[in-house]
């Protein structure tokens, strides 16, 4: 681990204001133990205006922390290669002073972790000289629309709408299985264990609504073409959610079903069906109501094509 020789000084951006002090500090200093950064705080050792303050205290803007030197992880900063920045900047659908709006690429994860060195967010904060930070994430294998916010108070209002339902996420997908043409809602508490989202009365309230728009006859399988409404935000809720209803996704290597992506595969899908077409939401900066859409990726829309 490498070991920072003098103290740091840092100026708390508007996306910390409000934050506890311990809970900035674990993200400054990642692979620093908790129990650590507790005795530095308790010894007086990281100072905030020169002051000494508790773990608990909140920052306000413009606030000045000392950290002391201090043993931190050997992650490496990693700059992001030309053709992700490229692709990134094609991908926008919306910006403003306050929003960025991206069609995510499948295939992309939205942030770096869990065997991936760089996310999307990652490398926009390089390209940005204000802090940009996600307003909500999408699966790594799902496409479509991605919003940013580039200032605090925009982060906060579009919260605020996602918590009051508010905020309007719809998505496309293919299920296996057809579905009458009618809209059918699954109201079923997602967990999350350790594994993957699981149905379980103990988990949080998750509500979908799956509005079938076409369904197709392929070989020995029907496939319904649906529009599908999430009035929550739980981890793989949409995927969940089908296979709790019998129409899971379409080459869904998690919840879905392995003879059925088996023949999608064969037919030419190579990727999860589901994607973020539009989402409609206040838009923090003009209060005016606003839809953003995402066209369909073209390897979706020829697979449809030949069917």
């Amino acid at each position: 681990m490498p070991i920072h020789d003098a103290p740091r000084l840092i100026t708390v951006d508007e996306f910390s204001i409000g934050q506890r002090l311990d809970n900035y500090l674990v993200k400054q200093l990642k692979g620093v133990p908790k129990s650590h950064i507790y005795r530095i705080i308790r010894k007086g050792e990281v100072r905030v205006n020169k002051g000494r303050k508790k773990a608990d205290y909140r920052l306000i803007s413009e606030d000045i922390i000392r950290i002391p030197p201090i043993r931190t992880s050997t992650t490496v900063a990693v700059k992001p290669s030309d053709n992700l920045l490229e692709t990134l900047n094609n991908s926008i659908l919306f910006e403003d002073k306050g929003l960025l709006i991206i069609n995510k690429p499948h295939g992309m994860a939205v942030h770096g972790g869990s065997g991936v060195t760089i996310g999307i967010i990652e490398a926009l904060k390089s390209q940005y000289k204000e802090p940009i930070e996600l307003v909500h994430r999408l699966d790594r294998a799902t496409s479509g629309c991605l919003i940013l916010a580039k200032k605090r108070s925009v982060l906060k209002a579009l919260h605020e709408q996602l918590f009051n339902h508010q905020l309007e996420k719809r998505y496309i997908a293919l299920v296996k299985n057809s579905w009458s043409k009618k809209r059918h809602t699954v109201d079923a508490p997602i967990y999350q264990n350790s594994r993957n989202s699981v149905i379980d009365s103990k988990g949080k309230e998750s509500l979908s609504h799956f509005h079938p728009l076409k369904n197709f006859q392929i070989d020995d399988y029907s496939a319904s073409l649906v529009d599908v409404v999430i009035e929550t935000g739980r981890t793989h809720q949409i995927r969940v959610h089908a296979k709790y209803a019998e129409h899971p996704l379409a080459q869904d290597n998690k919840y879905g079903d392995p003879n059925f992506d088996k023949l999608m595969k064969k037919k030419g899908l190579n990727r999860l069906f589901l994607h973020a077409k539009a989402i409609t939401f206040t838009n923090p900066m003009t209060n005016e109501i606003q839809k953003i859409s995402a066209p369909l990726p073209d390897d979706l829309e020829k697979f449809l094509a030949k069917l």
